[in-house]
């Protein structure tokens, strides 16, 4: 792939467009784009890790199902709540300096993580972690979107940027095994002296720029969704223990209701919102949002589940485990390098509506041929393959249409929102998921596939819903070309 080749049209969600002139690539902007690829690399080599520790992490610290899903949500939900704060301070107080600072608390959360001996402290440092993933994840896409020009220039950066992220998962699944045979603490680790390369190699390379000249931080509006959010998902975790119908369940969801309903308030009433509303009036936009919340909210707790099944109830060593779940992340590291060019050529719309049929049909291939013992050959292999084509056609396509468009002073913005969308579909569907399997005591007991069942079928009817989001524009053109004619 020649990242200088240029198209003389642009096909978007929206519309098609004259190519603007072609961006030359230079060393520096190369190594902008090394750092910020780094960084989205320790993202997904820290999900994948600890997604095959967690079973290790359960019978060393003698954590339940439950508990061991705080762990995945912990991360999820600090990084998902801080988000759009985080992408709003970098546009308002600089994005280099913003990057840099998170980037270098990250290390230091990893650092700890690996050294506690207590399970809610370690819940503690994954929330503290993703805390800081809020502010360098939408830092580094903005940089890249505010570095790139839109066009064939930002679609092949931003395919070269997913090409790390599955490197990562890739390599986190390998490496989670082998070091979890070895520790569960060296998965948390491991990402120490990545991080701190980057930090060195972002101070050097990534150019200063300058804080907005006016804004503000919606500090009432970051509270109020983060608060919201964590309440929301806490309640529908501890809802089985509770009854769904007990008093201290419904009043946990109407508070946490109250809380998300008093963010929208705000936003609408605040100087200086950390969500312009009118941004949400985009179809495209909405779309994005809507497509990435179904895409990692039924792969991630889809993996949970696997995690689960392949060690706890088969009894597989890890890296056996993390070798079942490879082909996934192998063909979205060698497929996403060709997503820039296919955006280019075909629009972002029809590779996000091919990604969302492909995750479902992975999803019903997985149900109609698992039963109770699912076999690898006929079942498993053939999932991750359909779920890795998914990944592959839909992360740089959703990014790509979730930032179309936007004025560089909101892209900040408009990377927060679709990030935070990922994390909090993750977080939701995981806590619905782990609420539906654990009532039968999620690790434990029957050797066979039965008791995750109810969450593979959530998880199937999550990308359904993804898919059908993304076929009401076939739809409403369908509609209008006949009433028309």
């Amino acid at each position: 792939m020649t990242l200088t080749d240029t198209s003389p049209v642009i096909t978007t969600d929206s519309a098609t467009t004259t190519a603007p002139a072609e961006q030359r690539w230079t060393p520096r902007l190369w190594g902008v784009l090394a750092v910020l690829c780094a960084v989205l690399f320790l993202d997904g080599l820290d999900v994948s890790m600890v997604g095959v520790a967690l079973p290790s992490i359960g019978t060393e610290l003698g954590l339940s199902t439950t508990s061991l899903q705080w762990i995945v949500n912990g991360y999820v939900l600090g990084y998902g709540g801080l988000l759009l704060l985080g992408g709003r301070t970098a546009d308002l107080l600089g994005r280099r300096r913003v990057f840099l600072i998170a980037l270098g608390v990250f290390a230091l959360a990893s650092l700890v993580g690996g050294l506690v001996d207590d399970g809610t402290t370690l819940i503690v440092t994954r929330f503290v972690k993703g805390l800081a993933a809020a502010f360098t994840a939408p830092t580094a896409l903005s940089i890249l979107t505010t570095s790139f020009h839109e066009g064939p220039a930002r679609n092949r950066a931003l395919s070269v940027f997913s090409v790390f992220g599955a490197s990562g998962y890739s390599s986190g699944l390998i490496l989670g095994g082998l070091l979890t045979s070895v520790g569960w603490r060296w998965t948390f680790l491991i990402p120490v002296p990545i991080a701190i390369a980057a930090l060195i190699a972002g101070i050097a390379l990534i150019p200063k720029d300058k804080p907005a000249e006016e804004g503000g931080h919606d500090l009432v509006g970051a509270v109020t969704l983060t608060a919201g959010m964590l309440l929301a998902v806490y309640t529908v975790v501890s809802a089985p223990a509770w009854g769904w119908l007990a008093p201290k369940t419904l009043g946990a969801f109407a508070a946490a209701a109250v809380l998300l309903a008093a963010f929208v308030y705000t936003e609408k009433k605040v100087a200086h919102p950390l969500v312009r509303l009118g941004i949400l009036k985009v179809p495209s936009i909405i779309r994005a949002n809507l497509s990435v919340m179904a895409l990692m909210g039924s792969y991630l707790s889809f993996q949970f589940m696997m995690t689960l099944y392949l060690q706890d109830v088969l009894h597989w060593s890890p890296l056996k485990m993390a070798m079942a779940l490879l082909p996934a992340g192998l063909l979205v590291a060698f497929g996403s390098p060709f997503m820039g060019k296919l955006i280019d050529r075909f629009g972002t719309a029809p590779l996000i509506l091919t990604a969302m049929s492909s995750l479902t049909i992975g999803y019903v291939w997985f149900l109609a041929t698992a039963g109770n013992t699912p076999h690898y050959a006929v079942t498993i292999f053939p999932t991750m393959l359909f779920l890795g084509g998914g990944f592959a056609f839909g992360f740089s396509s959703i990014m790509a249409q979730a930032t179309e468009g936007i004025e560089d002073h909101e892209q900040g913005l408009a990377s927060g929102l679709v990030q935070t969308a990922m994390q909090v579909g993750a977080a939701l569907v995981l806590a619905v998921v782990t609420a539906l399997v654990a009532g039968d005591g999620g690790s434990g007991g029957k050797a066979d596939f039965g008791q995750f069942h109810p969450g593979v079928n959530l998880v199937t009817g999550v990308a359904i819903a993804g898919l059908l989001f993304n076929l009401i524009p076939l739809f409403n053109r369908y509609k209008a070309k006949h009433v028309t004619a």
